[in-house]
């Protein structure tokens, strides 16, 4: 083999990744790192077809890596950003793809090539066969034996807690690369539609999945095949999702099916009663009542610990209000002798990694704060005439937990830390200018300010960034406005 090869030439790709890469620049060749011995060619491929024509491929299996050339830059570019927040998965491990350092794949006088010809042909053939909507899927759809659709056909029994578009996008993507999600609800169940790139790894989510708990003792999925051979998403927003097409519009209030799949179906388009919304869990926080196997580990506990916290400015009120925006806080200790710690016992492990999710990272006070699953099972009030300092503080009494209700709307309204507000529980007398007043007064930067239209109840207000917003609902969420009406402060979705 000559050193112009790439799979030579491409050693150096690999040394980089050794410490930390430095970034190359867009390419549409791609590096595959991590790849499973066992994998085959077509399996590389169908991580290239959703974003467009995979034109070459190169295997190396010794070395558990392979490169993938598309058909464009900028396919390679929508491929590597899709990947960068949703880490694919071949055979159940996680494999992870950038940018080579070179600009094409050039192959023809290498051993072995025959097999990686015929599965470019192949799969390429069959996404371009999956890509129209069509009635049943027949073994002239694209190859495939009848049933055999890469559309699964979800419903989830027993829906004790509430199952998000991102959870099942993370459980289903254990088994290859999601397309496309499409959630609703019919015969009152919650059930979705979910489009694999190729219809083995539907086939392998179905033999997995069919009848695993989503938690423990609830959430049962019943996964089945799909009539449909391909979902027509108009909308990516928390029913539906194309995640090959960033570019969408959210479409809020709009049906998320087309007509013709609409009436095919005769679906009810109303919204899950308790749906998560935008929920972002990374792999790391799919635990908590996670147990599908090879999901998460079993022990997971309900106790955070927060680090690098400004010692100067936090108080466990402080973070009772904040960590409360994602689950009921019954418990803080700031700890005596680290005051830039915290341990925090939430009501249970799911509202734990919930939490963790959304606040690690996020700035609070001027430090960037990181918040991980304790080793702790409960956090301990101080004994009897132990010095505490009011360190410590039990609210697991408290009149603000967001959660208690079961069913309770707040479940719908769970979204990360933004720069604009979500107010509600107004009184009729107050005006715009007193709230801006309120929010201006506290040192906070006031950008924008708007009444919801059928509802002045509640408003939007836009703050100068995210960690004045963070700093803001701290402050101003139960502030007293009068008329016995304190005001709620969540963090918002929307902007202004």
């Amino acid at each position: 083999m000559s050193s112009s090869t790439p799979s030579t030439a491409n050693g150096t790709d690999d040394k980089k990744y050794k410490g930390e890469r430095s970034p190359c620049d867009p390419s549409r060749v791609l590096h595959i790192r991590r790849v499973p011995i066992e994998v085959s060619e077509a399996e590389v491929v169908s991580l290239g077809v959703p974003f467009g024509k995979v034109t070459n491929l190169l295997l190396l299996k010794g070395k558990n890596q392979a490169f993938i050339e598309m058909a464009s830059e900028e396919a390679a570019i929508t491929m590597v950003n899709y990947y960068t927040t949703a880490t694919p998965h071949v055979r159940n491990q996680p494999v992870y793809i950038q940018y080579s350092n070179h600009r094409e794949l050039k192959t023809d006088n290498l051993p072995n090539q025959g097999r990686a010809q015929a599965a470019l042909q192949a799969v390429n053939a069959m996404h371009s066969g999956n890509m129209t909507l069509s009635g049943t899927a027949t073994a002239s759809d694209g190859g495939m034996m009848p049933g055999q659709s890469p559309v699964l056909r979800l419903i989830v029994e027993n829906l004790y807690y509430p199952v998000s578009l991102e959870v099942l996008h993370q459980i289903f993507s254990k088994f290859g690369t999601v397309l496309k999600i499409i959630t609703f609800t019919k015969n009152n169940q919650f059930q979705a539609l979910l489009q694999y790139a190729d219809p083995m790894n539907a086939h392998h989510a179905k033999v997995a999945l069919d009848g695993q708990n989503i938690y423990n003792g609830c959430c049962t999925l019943r996964v089945e095949f799909s009539k449909l051979t391909s979902l027509n998403v108009k909308y990516n927003n928390d029913k539906s999702r194309d995640f090959t097409r960033l570019d969408l519009p959210s479409g809020d209030g709009q049906p998320t099916l087309d007509p013709t799949m609409q009436s095919a179906f005769g679906l009810s388009m109303q919204t899950m009663p308790g749906a998560l919304g935008h929920l972002t869990i990374p792999s790391s926080a799919m635990t908590g009542r996670m147990t599908i196997h090879g999901m998460a580990p079993t022990a997971i506990h309900s106790v955070l610990l927060v680090s690098n916290l400004n010692p100067e400015s936090i108080s466990p009120h402080g973070l009772f209000i904040l960590f409360g925006v994602y689950g009921d806080v019954h418990r803080v200790k700031i700890l005596f002798n680290k005051k830039e710690n915290a341990l925090i016992q939430m009501a249970d492990a799911t509202q734990a990694q919930l939490a963790m999710s959304h606040l690690n990272g996020q700035r609070l006070h001027g430090k960037v704060i990181r918040v991980t699953i304790s080793k702790h099972q409960t956090v301990q009030l101080p004994r009897e005439g132990q010095e505490d300092q009011g360190l410590t503080k039990d609210f697991s009494g408290s009149p603000l937990h967001r959660f208690k209700k079961p069913g309770s709307k707040n479940f719908q309204n769970i979204f990360p830390p933004s720069a604009t507000l979500h107010l509600s529980n107004i009184p009729p007398s107050t005006t715009d200018d007193f709230l801006k007043d309120l929010f201006a007064s506290s040192g906070y930067t006031v950008k924008a300010f708007k009444f919801f239209q059928k509802d002045r109840k509640m408003a939007l207000i836009q703050l100068g960034s995210v960690e004045e917003a963070i700093q803001a609902l701290i402050d101003l969420h139960n502030h007293d406005l009068g008329e016995n009406h304190h005001l709620r402060v969540s963090f918002s979705k929307s902007t202004i």
